[in-house]
């Protein structure tokens, strides 16, 4: 009896060293949360023999430069991954294949400067949610991603960050591949414009963050865009609009949408400086300073057009008509001179005749001559 204790002592202690084993070097292991934690370890790349039953595994903070499809074999139950802050510049194509569970991907704070094109691609197509934010390294990731996501798989895809990229310009349909997109985080970026066909196939995102970017005023064109988003709540504030007259459009169109800007109240001037942090809701045309229509405003600027453009006409026929006077100069001296000479010759003419006319004796002498 007391030999089949000790067995049972002994299997126990064996199996408990077994589990031990199980947990990679720098790692922490939870079976009773199915986690394991390699944060802040120093780790070159990600640790082989992770225990099969890991649902949630973070490795952050670490010196990792590079993920392939060799990295998560055998983590088939793997339902959350952060990979965030590990200075990977690269992820593979079919990295994340293995992965059959997968629901939400966090590759945050990273340096992905090369993404292949079946780099998200995970076979179940249960990938939910997939964090990217201030983990693009310059203009050809945004290009490389849009390829990726185009060759994803992620039309299951529900959630998007790409929040904190110093993105100035975003690929036309870059987000077409993703039709039950829900939320998409563009916050804290550079972006300036958007486009016909910026958020082409997203009928149903329901939540769009444009915050904190660079836009001074959105234009008809933008405007049109963000009206094929019927279901989207949209976040515009903290912005630096400019208002000015060119703004107006944008302002009524505020105006007419205040159930769908969730910030309506934060979306203000930042310039000129008499209106700064005023609520662009609360603007007119004589706030803008815009008086009058637009046609007016027109008509008045073509009128402006037409005075100048028949004051340089008639300048360049002055100009001209005195070239030409400068040219026959001579000719019209001489013109004048004869002119002149004529008109006196007819000017004695007739003082001749007043003389006689007024002297009877002058008269009888040429009436007598006549005779």
């Amino acid at each position: 009896m007391i030999a089949l204790v000790h067995r049972v002592i002994f299997c126990a202690l064996v199996c408990a060293s077994s589990l031990r084993a199980a947990c990679p070097s720098g790692c922490e292991c939870s079976e009773a949360a199915q986690t394991v934690k390699c944060v802040s370890k120093d780790l070159r790349e990600v640790p082989s023999g992770i225990p099969g039953y890991t649902r949630n595994l973070f490795i952050m903070g670490n010196q990792i430069s590079r993920i392939g499809p060799e990295s998560f074999k055998g983590l088939e139950n793997v339902t959350n991954l952060s990979l965030s802050n590990n200075r990977i510049t690269e992820v593979e194509s079919q990295t994340f294949f293995a992965l059959r569970s997968l629901r939400s991907l966090d590759l945050s704070s990273n340096q992905l400067a090369l993404i292949h094109p079946e780099a998200f691609a995970v076979p179940s197509g249960l990938l939910h949610d997939l964090n990217l934010s201030r983990s693009l390294y310059n203009h050809s990731s945004v290009v490389d991603l849009a390829t990726a996501l185009r060759w994803g798989g992620l039309r299951g895809l529900l959630r998007l960050d790409l929040s904190g990229n110093r993105l100035v310009l975003l690929p036309l349909g870059m987000f077409s591949p993703l039709p039950g997109l829900q939320r998409l985080l563009l916050g804290n970026n550079s972006l300036v414009a958007v486009h016909n066909g910026t958020f082409a196939g997203l009928e149903r995102l329901e939540e769009l963050d444009l915050t904190h970017n660079s836009f001074k005023t959105f234009q008809e064109e933008a405007l049109q865009e963000l009206e094929r988003l019927p279901r989207a709540q949209l976040l515009l504030g903290d912005n630096p609009y400019v208002c000015a007259c060119g703004i107006e459009d944008f302002a009524a169109w505020l105006n007419g949408s205040r159930a769908r800007v969730g910030d309506a109240e934060r979306v203000a001037c930042a310039s000129p400086p008499e209106l700064r942090n005023a609520s662009l809701r609360g603007l007119g045309e004589r706030a803008l300073g815009c008086h009058g229509d637009g046609a007016g405003e027109g008509a008045d600027l073509a009128l402006q057009t037409s005075y100048v453009f028949l004051g340089v006409v008639l300048g360049f026929v002055g100009v001209v008509f005195l070239f030409v006077l400068y040219l026959n100069r001579k000719g019209i001296k001489k013109w004048v001179t004869d002119s002149r000479d004529a008109c006196r010759d007819v000017l004695e003419g007739y003082h001749y005749r007043y003389e006689i006319d007024s002297d009877p004796r002058l008269a009888q002498v040429s009436t007598s001559g006549d005779l």
